[in-house]
């Protein structure tokens, strides 16, 4: 490399010049993107081991466990750098979804020391936590000793960085003062609107605005576009999973809640109050109306393969979902448009419920220095950003890497996906009460939608025996 190339990678990474300047000067000098994208990783790598030493661990070596997922294929990737920058080896055992928590459970369950670091959601360290599996972070990330100074732990989202941060109190709230970081955010999802712009066009219907409007748009588009195309698709299948994206994203938009929790912090269910009947009858009324025949068996994967083959015509749902159907050989890639939604009209913004897939320490890790190491180069600034511009790492949780010109112009081939972040980002959070029958209350609430959805229980009534229900667990469990 000459000294002119190196000298302008050098004044990017004094923030002398932004990315694009950094790009178009590279290429005046000849030097093709792919070439460019090699030196830049080079020079990050040069970069940082002059400011910490990342070979205080040089020979050791660790395992993680992964889940497949395009998070991980970006981290894998870019892997050799790490072991370049730190000589330490890295192993990694990588797991679909559909069986990738009970690896976990399994592993932590019982001790094992097989694994050292492991991919997590937030909602899963509420277990793990108190359970003594997964370690408290803080430690760490407050040692100049252990963390590089260029780590930038303020960089973070707020909204989702206190959410993987939890006191293990039951009813806490996220991201207290004493809150234990039991989880470093790593990349996240936004519940909002993916739709096909051909469709909405076709049958003469706008974006809806709040519940009503998305009832009365998807009913419209049931009926008109034709083809045996359905108007939305949201998840149904008996678990957590239906509860969090779109329908706690909307229901939590009218500052309804999941639990009450007293001043003694004492639990009680909330999902029987007035406000919430009315959306439940509300969303109901959408499935019944504009849903697929067979709701109560969609998952994140039926409702996404709908979208990309012009089943439906239209998702609320994760925003990274609809963008992965905009691409690839879908049938209906380069279709799909996003967009922000809040559920209620007096509501200034969206205020999505978030799923976070986050980096946890086991805390039977063998070397947990060692460990950190990994968890702060993957889950720090270079990385994020060779992940979000080079790789499919579509919602990074740092705030410098949204601010990125590349990054956000590679959003931009997806209309409106880069201003429905910026209008959700700030009211993003987990909107769940943080407790440890988590799982049994929204499978039991996801059970209870499927009921009302098939008309063998009205709403009203569903919701009062739904919290009869959980309230009996909460005082069972010594927590109401």
């Amino acid at each position: 490399m000459h000294e002119k190339e190196k000298d302008l990678i050098a004044a990017f990474l004094r923030g002398q010049t932004d990315r694009r300047g950094l790009l178009k000067g590279l290429g005046a000098m000849g030097i093709a993107a792919g070439t460019a994208g090699t030196l830049f990783n080079m020079m990050s790598t040069q970069a940082l081991a002059a400011d910490f030493d990342w070979k205080a661990h040089k020979g050791k070596s660790l395992k993680l466990l992964l889940n497949k997922h395009p998070y991980a294929d970006a981290m894998i990737a870019n892997l050799q750098n790490f072991k370049d920058l730190t000589g330490i080896e890295v192993a990694y055992d990588v797991f679909p979804e559909d069986v990738y928590f009970d690896k976990v459970t399994a592993a932590l369950s019982s001790g094992s020391t097989e694994y050292d670091a492991f991919m997590t959601g937030a909602y899963m360290t509420w277990t793990y936590g108190p359970a003594g599996w997964a370690t408290d972070l803080k430690e760490w990330i407050n040692d100049p000793a252990k963390t590089n100074p260029n780590y930038a732990w303020d960089d973070f989202l707020p909204g989702v960085k206190n959410s993987c941060a939890w006191n293990g109190q039951p009813g806490g709230a996220l991201g207290s003062d004493d809150a234990k970081q039991w989880c470093i955010p790593w990349g996240f999802e936004q519940n909002n609107l993916a739709y096909n712009k051909a469709m909405f066009d076709k049958v003469g219907v706008s974006v809806p605005k709040n519940i009503d409007d998305m009832v009365e748009v998807s009913a419209k588009l049931t009926k008109d576009v034709g083809g045996g195309v359905y108007g939305i698709g949201v998840r149904g299948s008996r678990s957590w999973a239906t509860i969090h994206p779109g329908f706690l994203s909307g229901y939590s938009n009218f500052n309804e809640k999941d639990l009450n929790v007293s001043a003694d912090g004492k639990l009680s269910a909330a999902m029987n109050t007035a406000g919430s009947k009315a959306f439940h009858t509300k969303w109901v009324q959408m499935i019944q109306e504009s849903g697929p025949k067979d709701w109560s068996t969609y998952t994140w994967y039926q409702v996404g393969t709908d979208l990309g083959a012009g089943a439906s015509a239209m998702i609320y749902d994760a925003d990274i979902l609809g963008y992965f159907m905009n691409g690839g050989d879908n049938k209906m890639a380069g279709q799909l448009a996003y967009a922000a939604f809040a559920a209620n009209p007096e509501a200034k913004a969206s205020t999505p419920n978030i799923w976070i897939w986050s980096l946890a320490m086991s805390s039977f890790s063998k070397d947990k220095d060692a460990t950190w190491y990994f968890m702060q180069w993957a889950s720090g600034p270079e990385h994020a950003l060779f992940g979000a511009t080079k790789m499919d790492f579509v919602d990074p949780v740092r705030q410098s890497i949204w601010k990125d010109e590349a990054f956000r112009e590679k959003l931009n081939k997806y209309p409106g996906y880069v201003e429905m972040f910026d209008a959700s980002a700030a009211g993003a959070s987990i909107k769940f009460t943080p407790q440890p029958l988590f799982f049994d209350v929204t499978t039991e609430w996801a059970a209870t939608l499927q009921k009302m959805v098939a008309k063998e229980v009205p709403v009203d009534e569903g919701l009062d025996q739904l919290a009869q229900s959980i309230d009996g667990q909460l005082k069972e469990a010594g927590l109401g």
